[in-house]
């Protein structure tokens, strides 16, 4: 299984992507994208998996904040108890955690 974590500036713009096989590596790198790019209202920034029976939208940041994922699994919502759910004013980072403000 890969891991797939895509940044857009603007909604059907450019996209870069980065591809790992570890979800860990994927879901810091997400966290980290979020936090460089995240509170730009137009950035788009989505962690999938993605499995020879399709791809699977885990987390997914638009308009400034964490988005409900659009898939056939649940989204990681807060207090759902699924893995990957980030609190974006908390983000931890070389051990020491870091405030981000939402907009």
């Amino acid at each position: 299984m890969t891991h797939l974590v895509r940044l857009q500036f603007v909604t059907g713009g450019p996209t870069v992507t980065g591809e790992w096989a570890d979800g860990a590596t994927a879901r810091r790198t997400w966290r980290d994208w979020v936090g460089l790019y995240g509170s730009d209202e137009k950035v788009v920034i989505r962690l999938a998996e993605d499995a020879d029976d399709g791809e699977r939208v885990l987390m997914a940041w638009e308009r400034g904040h964490a988005v409900e994922a659009s898939s056939d699994e649940p989204a990681a919502t807060e207090g759902s108890g699924l893995p990957g759910w980030w609190r974006p004013q908390q983000m931890a980072y070389g051990g020491a955690e870091l405030q981000y403000s939402a907009r």
